[in-house]
């Protein structure tokens, strides 16, 4: 497992039998917005990508705009690489930015934090 952190943001990078999960604690914003991309380069660094990729929020306290910019980063570049981008848990707060920005309906949203390996569901 490998940690990045910020003022008030972490993201933790685990390997899973169903890919990698990165644990996202804290304000996503501006100031944390590259830690979470280098978290998502560190999951997706492997040769070959792996198939799916979780980011778990539920310990992710606030999310603006420039933290909803970098999830959907993120999905933009999992999607280039073949890797399904699944956001696990989010928190009322993160689910409430993505439902009032519509980006609900781009992602999969998904309660466990965890993608089964089988990629069932």
């Amino acid at each position: 497992m490998s940690d990045t952190t910020g003022p008030d943001f972490t993201a933790s990078v685990r390997d899973t039998l169903g890919g990698p999960v990165i644990e996202a604690t804290g304000e996503l914003d501006l100031d944390s917005a590259p830690i979470l991309h280098s978290a998502l380069h560190r999951a997706l660094g492997a040769s070959p990508p792996p198939p799916m990729l979780v980011i778990d929020l539920a310990g992710v306290t606030f999310c603006d705009s420039s933290g909803l910019n970098a999830l959907l980063q993120a999905r933009i570049e999992s999607q280039g690489l073949g890797v399904a981008l699944h956001l696990a848990r989010p928190t009322h707060t993160v689910a409430r930015v993505l439902e009032i920005t519509g980006a609900d309906k781009v992602f999969s949203v998904r309660n466990e934090p965890t993608v089964p390996h089988s990629r069932a569901g």
